[in-house]
């Protein structure tokens, strides 16, 4: 009795387990099939001069359309950091000799005695933390949070990436049009490169894409690199452990750019024509927007360069003085 109702009981949770099994591949199947043919009918009935590759043609014309349309995203978070290099981090310069009296008169009143560098160690502290809180209220007051401009434009680019990357790895199962077209090359769509042109050209746009924010920078932003660099090597001097997230973000980009080679060495041909163009597109796209950002901040350095020495900033006057009467 208790091997059969042992047996019973696997037949009961395993029918629901098989219908999924069943019902989900299917359904993804169906969605990448229909969108394939969506494909294969737009490449037909575009308007192309006789003797052009037609689908690869259509490929690259599909991923100027994608990257058209989440531009808006990318400059939605250029902006985002326009607003903390105009607008918080200049709030937070004029603040910081006002907020360095407070915590000198604070500690004055607490009456907090030590050696020097101690008493200078715990008021940097202090004013580290009061300075770090306000920029993250002036952040939020303007809705420029880091994590913002950081994530949310990755991760609206990797649903349509990836839809389009699974779209055309369809595709090149046989049988399909893609084996009949040559391009660059390529000797067809559905075989890797053979060349292995694209998957190097690939990496090299990657990398190039990761190493883009140094081509373009302002005296001010090189002489801030380099006293960071030089602040780091000197608390490294002392003993301290400093974390870089900024290095171990590039660090890990510049591995992404080797592994992608070595992915779209086996890739079909569609999908490495479609990752070169979209990073192809990427990079322009970046370097456009660093120039613009440049120019920008070149002006913006040139007019404070201008300015009297004692020119008040009307906005960051109002802030100081709304912080005093709290």
């Amino acid at each position: 009795m208790l091997v059969l109702r042992n047996f019973r009981r696997a037949q009961v949770l395993s029918r629901p387990h098989r219908s999924i099994l069943r019902t989900a591949p299917a359904t993804r199947r169906t969605f990448l099939t229909g969108l394939g043919n969506e494909f294969l009918d737009l490449a037909l009935a575009l308007p192309l001069p006789p003797g052009t590759p037609v689908y690869a043609t259509t490929i690259i014309l599909v991923t100027i359309a994608t990257r058209a349309a989440l531009l808006p995203v990318a400059i939605w978070g250029k902006q985002k950091s326009r607003v903390i290099e105009e607008v918080v981090m200049p709030i937070i310069a004029k603040e910081k000799p006002v907020v360095a009296q407070e915590v000198f008169e604070k500690m004055k009143a607490d009456k907090i005695r030590g050696d020097k560098p101690f008493l200078i160690e715990y008021h940097a502290k202090r004013c580290q933390e009061i300075l770090n809180a306000r920029r993250k209220e002036l952040m939020r007051e303007h809705g420029c949070q880091t994590w913002k401009s950081m994530l949310v434009p990755p991760l609206v680019q990797l649903p349509p990436f990836f839809v389009i990357t699974l779209m055309l790895r369809r595709l090149s199962e046989g049988p399909t049009p893609f084996d009949s077209e040559a391009f660059f090359t390529l000797t067809n769509l559905v075989h890797p490169d053979p060349t292995m042109t694209l998957p190097i050209l690939l990496g090299v746009i990657t990398m190039a894409n990761v190493e883009t924010n140094n081509w373009l920078m302002t005296a001010t932003q090189r002489a801030n690199l380099k006293k960071l660099e030089e602040k780091r090597e000197k608390m490294k001097a002392e003993g301290k452990r400093i974390l870089e997230p900024g290095k171990i973000i590039k660090n890990a980009l510049r591995g992404l750019s080797v592994i992608r080679i070595l992915v779209a060495s086996v890739m079909p041909g569609s999908i490495s024509l479609y990752w070169v163009t979209s990073a192809s597109l990427g990079l322009v796209q970046t370097w456009i927007m660093d120039w613009m950002d440049y120019r920008r901040r070149s002006l913006l350095e040139s007019k404070a360069a201008a300015a009297p020495p004692g020119a008040p900033d009307p906005a960051s006057t109002k802030t100081v003085q709304t912080k005093r009467r709290r």
